[in-house]
């Protein structure tokens, strides 16, 4: 279930990075916020209700929540016009959690079989980009650094592709392909990516003119 969840999570990374960028327009990114933020509440709940006490469930069920309040807070940002200070400095808070998830995710599996290593491993890489795609939330919606958002709009988009939706379909449909080739490949191109985009469209870290509402999309 988590893993069909990562998928959607790939899907609104997309639309909310393509919508920083200027390519998807006005209030049009609500419904997917709302939709995918309400199965990142929801399922959550159900894992944790049902894990019997599991302590590896529940953990990795309470990350989720951190996903659904961030897009259903994106949702509501852009509904009613609301000022991004507020979801800037939650991103704050979820940058910082998210690198504890990574730390876990690397810690808790090494000892375990190769599969399951494996899997700790990818989560662990993925929370870790997640980590500084949210920072850049923060630092665009929280500090103003507004010369930053169609960069991280960028990376947002292609996060996306290969956070969300390629783990994604490894996990549901071929899991004897996660190995941990795949992880370091996933890695190298987040950090390339990363640069790529950097240096193709210099960002600077200061304020630009009043940004259009969608520069307020969130992660």
């Amino acid at each position: 279930m988590a893993a069909v969840g990562l998928l959607y999570v790939g899907a609104v990374l997309f639309i909310n990075g393509l919508a920083l960028v200027g390519l998807v327009r006005g209030t049009s990114l609500v419904p997917m916020n709302i939709f995918v933020g309400i199965l990142q509440v929801v399922t959550p709940f159900y894992l944790i209700f049902s894990a019997d006490g599991d302590q590896a469930t529940i953990v990795g069920a309470s990350g989720l929540f951190l996903f659904g309040f961030t897009y259903l807070y994106v949702a509501a940002n852009n509904t009613f016009n609301l000022d991004g200070t507020g979801l800037g400095w939650f991103c704050a808070f979820v940058a910082i959690a998210a690198v504890i998830y990574s730390w876990w995710n690397f810690a808790n599996y090494s000892a375990l079989a190769d599969t399951e290593a494996a899997v700790g491993d990818l989560l662990g890489v993925l929370w870790a980009s997640w980590a500084v795609l949210w920072l850049l939330f923060f630092l665009v919606l929280g500090l103003g650094m507004t010369g930053l958002t169609k960069f991280t709009g960028a990376w947002c988009a292609a996060q996306g592709i290969y956070t969300g939706l390629v783990p994604a379909v490894v996990l549901i449909n071929i899991p004897d392909a996660l190995t941990s080739t795949l992880v370091v490949i996933i890695a190298i191109i987040s950090a390339g990516t990363f640069i790529a985009f950097f240096a193709l469209l210099k960002p600077n870290f200061g304020a630009e003119p009043a940004p259009a509402p969608t520069a307020y999309s969130g992660a």
